[in-house]
């Protein structure tokens, strides 16, 4: 027994578990990095008892994987904020739900898109009417920071997608992974609309997991007018639950589109899964037209 007890001294997983291997915990720091920092909506999103919630969040902070900022003076009170230390097990928590989503109830078949009946396409689609967190700024392929949303634009037009170009290293069989294949086309079909979505006030963003420089490469050989961000450490993906699924050693992000209104942040519209791709940025079009008429009226 004492021996046992001494592996797990040294063992990373039993140490990790110690710290952030309670069911409460775990769906605390989901919730954070959706946004839901304050004590009330935690308890509305988890259901769950105040008691318990005050318990975990001390233990959190405690490990240093949360933080406490006063948001309030009087009465004080505190946002509960992800550390550097939280950030980084972010992809953690996306690795538990691309196994759930690939295992549970999947087949254990590995695809880049989804049935359109399944749980991951209903959790797309119940985005609609959530907003977006602030504070989520990327990395762009032109060199510079941009938040996912465009603000000052009336609507963004938000695609993720698995990778452009030939992602390194390429697993031998990334063209026989449903919905894998597509990104150079879907992003030469963004850039080819770009003037019509700009006449209707819509802002384009393109999200993948793909580092900076990767994504620079490939805007400058396709003149990609919009800026590509990187994901790379899955804070996007962790704030709205995207589907994803590993390839080439990587977590890659599924293809799916997201109208978002730049004055609230708020989702609009969600299409997934992306099955056609033409037919899919036509409708973008029409509904970024959509949003955008109805935030100038």
């Amino acid at each position: 027994m004492t021996r046992k007890r001494d592996l797990d001294d040294v063992c990373g997983i039993a140490r990790a578990a110690a710290v952030l291997g309670d069911w409460w915990s775990l769906l605390i720091l989901r919730e954070v990095a959706r946004g839901h920092t304050r004590f009330d909506e935690l308890t509305g999103e988890l259901a769950i008892s105040r008691k318990v919630l005050t318990e975990r969040l001390k233990e959190l902070v405690g490990h240093g994987v949360l933080e406490r900022r006063p948001y309030q003076e009087r009465p004080l009170r505190y946002a509960y904020e992800l550390t550097e230390r939280g950030r980084a097990f972010l992809p953690v928590l996306i690795g538990m739900q691309d196994w759930a989503d690939r295992w549970l109830p999947g087949d254990g078949a590995l695809t880049a898109t989804a049935e359109d009946g399944s749980a991951e396409t209903a959790r797309v689609r119940e985005l609609v009417g959530t907003a977006v967190p602030p504070g989520l700024a990327l990395p762009g392929s032109d060199g510079a920071a941009h938040d996912v949303i465009a603000e000052r634009s009336a609507a963004t037009v938000l695609f993720t997608y698995p990778a452009t170009g030939v992602p390194s290293p390429l697993p031998d069989d990334w063209a026989d992974i449903p919905g894998a294949a597509g990104c150079t086309l879907e992003n030469r079909l963004f850039r080819d609309a770009w003037e019509s979505f700009r006449a209707v006030g819509a802002a384009v963003r393109g999200v993948s997991t793909q580092r900076p420089d990767e994504q620079a490469v490939f805007a400058a050989a396709e003149k990609v007018p919009f800026p590509l961000l990187s994901d790379g450490e899955l804070r996007f993906a962790a704030a709205l639950r995207l589907p994803s699924f590993r390839a080439a050693q990587q977590l890659r992000l599924k293809r799916l589109i997201l109208v978002v209104s730049g004055a609230d942040r708020t989702v609009r519209h969600a299409l997934y899964p992306v099955t056609d791709i033409p037919a899919a940025v036509a409708e973008a079009l029409a509904l970024a037209r959509e949003v955008a008429d109805t935030a100038t009226r």
